[in-house]
């Protein structure tokens, strides 16, 4: 545990903001996993039921297109990034796919799990909120920015 809190905390701006017993507090509620290059994490369309913070590896994520079968990557995430983070605040279906592009070590937060950690500390689930709120609007500008490019 405590070699993943202090990777927690060297990987993340956000977790090294917070004290070693926060992050510690935090693990509590979480899991553990290796994936393997070429594993689906979710596909487009699954329930959307929990969020994966990367401590090593790359992940890319994905999107159906208009032609059959094809999809195009959307985006690239590396250790010290969160994926499927909006689980944490709706219970829709994904609306795209996760794929590990190399192998890779996550700490998945399932969102019953969330719930959990907002009712019991309800201060630290705040501050993970807020950060995944600002995570959220950073994509969402810089998506703006790549649409306006193309026009």
């Amino acid at each position: 545990m405590e070699q993943t809190v202090a990777r927690m905390r060297e990987c993340f701006r956000f977790f090294s903001s917070l004290s070693e017993e926060e992050v510690r507090d935090f693990l509590r509620f979480c899991d553990l996993r290796r994936a393997g290059a070429g594993e689906v994490l979710w596909q487009e369309g699954d329930p959307d039921n929990y969020a994966a913070f990367i401590l090593a590896g790359r992940i890319g994520i994905r999107k159906r297109t208009s032609f059959a079968g094809k999809h195009m990557i959307i985006g690239t995430y590396e250790t010290g990034s969160v994926v499927g983070e909006l689980c944490l605040l709706t219970e829709n279906e994904r609306s795209v796919s996760a794929v590990v592009m190399n192998d890779a070590e996550l700490v998945v937060l399932e969102s019953g799990d969330f719930e959990r950690l907002m009712v019991e500390q309800p201060t630290l689930a705040l501050k993970l909120l807020k950060n995944v709120f600002l995570t959220t609007c950073k994509r969402l500008s810089k998506s703006y920015d790549r649409i306006a490019s193309i026009f």
